[in-house]
């Protein structure tokens, strides 16, 4: 069994570079070029959705050298994407960027901003980038739009329920299994209202280190839990 939405942790590009004794960008670089593999593969599978855990809000303190390298390979990416909006077109794909992205620099939010105006109309298959995001984050802000709408008449306060809530949110999509690399066994702030019934599986790998037949072997135990969404 395939599942429909995968969700990526994409940890340990640093301690790659590290171990390596790298400087630490060359491993986000490894990164990047890793995300591009997974589009790749997941396709093959017939994965619907994907949410890359890329950058969390927590990550902006980081030394202002290494993330000026962060943001550069983002905007590289999602420029280069940019130039493929035909083949994306074709192949149904819409970019998703979800997260405080306000707190990007200006011309990643532009690019960021044409990315998904240019996909908007694709419906085969969604690929969310979470930058600058945050799940307790992501949750006030949901909790302060929907603040505003009681506020504003436009929504009755009795009307709240867990559907509502969800479409205030960055991002509906529910993944059905998420994959984390780096060793860590942690959720870090990652999709704690859309992951309740998630698959989680925590990988020894770096995420630069993650490979086809590791996605494979995921994907195969997987298919193998029940999964029984607490009935």
């Amino acid at each position: 069994m395939v599942p429909k939405h995968i969700g990526f942790i994409l940890d340990g590009n640093r301690r790659l570079a590290k171990r390596l004794m790298v400087k630490p960008w060359k491993g986000h670089e490894w990164g990047k070029d890793k995300v591009l593999k997974v589009l790749d593969w997941t396709k093959k599978l017939g994965v619907e959705e994907i949410t890359f855990y890329a950058l969390s809000i927590q990550n902006l303190g980081r030394p202002k050298q290494e993330l000026d390298h962060i943001m550069r390979l983002a905007q590289e990416g999602f420029e280069e994407l940019k130039t493929k909006a035909a083949d994306l077109k074709e192949e149904g794909v819409r970019i998703n960027i979800i997260g405080r992205t306000q707190l990007l620099p200006a011309s990643l939010q532009q690019t960021i901003k044409e990315l998904m105006e240019l996909t908007k109309n694709n419906t085969k298959r969604m690929v969310n980038f979470a930058l600058a995001y945050g799940g307790r984050e992501e949750v006030i802000d949901a909790v302060t739009n929907i603040a505003k709408q009681v506020k504003e008449g436009k929504l009755d306060i009795d009307a709240i329920n867990e559907e509502s809530f969800s479409e205030n949110l960055y991002s509906k999509g529910e993944p059905d299994l998420i994959i984390r690399t780096g060793g860590d066994k942690r959720t870090s702030n990652f999709l704690p209202w859309q992951s309740i019934y998630s698959e989680w599986f925590f990988l020894d790998k770096f995420w630069p280190e993650f490979e086809e037949a590791d996605l494979l072997a995921v994907v195969e135990e997987y298919g193998q839990r029940e999964r029984r969404h607490g009935k």
